[in-house]
């Protein structure tokens, strides 16, 4: 179930799916997952989008559980070393969509860091 009534009302005050994650302080994937009803919107969030969109929570807001909330679950594979296959999703039980968001994220800020570097560098040269 998607949240339409907030899918439609951002829509129609002409914002972009990039626009409010931008003032959610989260990236766009992880908000089209929050409108798609894949993960929970909290509390806060709903009163931040509320007053994004000028309107109140009751008006956007619909009641539906997500179907995934985070479901971090770490083992302490510390004391089990006879299995260390290099799998490390055989001792977590995370999402493969959380993993691959993960990874772009890395490698978004590893590409920072170089340019960062490359203008540190030009900077000291004078």
């Amino acid at each position: 179930m998607t949240m339409e009534k907030l899918r439609t009302l951002r829509k129609q005050k002409g914002y972009t799916q990039q626009q409010i994650a931008d003032l959610l302080a989260t990236d766009v994937s992880n908000y089209s997952r929050k409108e798609n009803g894949d993960v929970k919107i909290f509390d806060d969030e709903w009163e931040k989008l509320a007053k994004i969109l000028d309107v109140s929570v009751e008006d956007i807001r619909e009641e539906k559980t997500a179907t995934v909330i985070q479901n971090l679950t770490f083992n302490d594979s510390s004391s089990n070393t006879s299995n260390q296959s290099g799998n490390y999703n055989q001792y977590c039980n995370i999402p493969e969509y959380l993993l691959e968001n993960q990874q772009e994220y890395i490698n978004l800020l590893k590409e920072q860091i170089k340019a960062l570097k490359e203008e540190n560098e030009n900077l000291k040269k004078g």
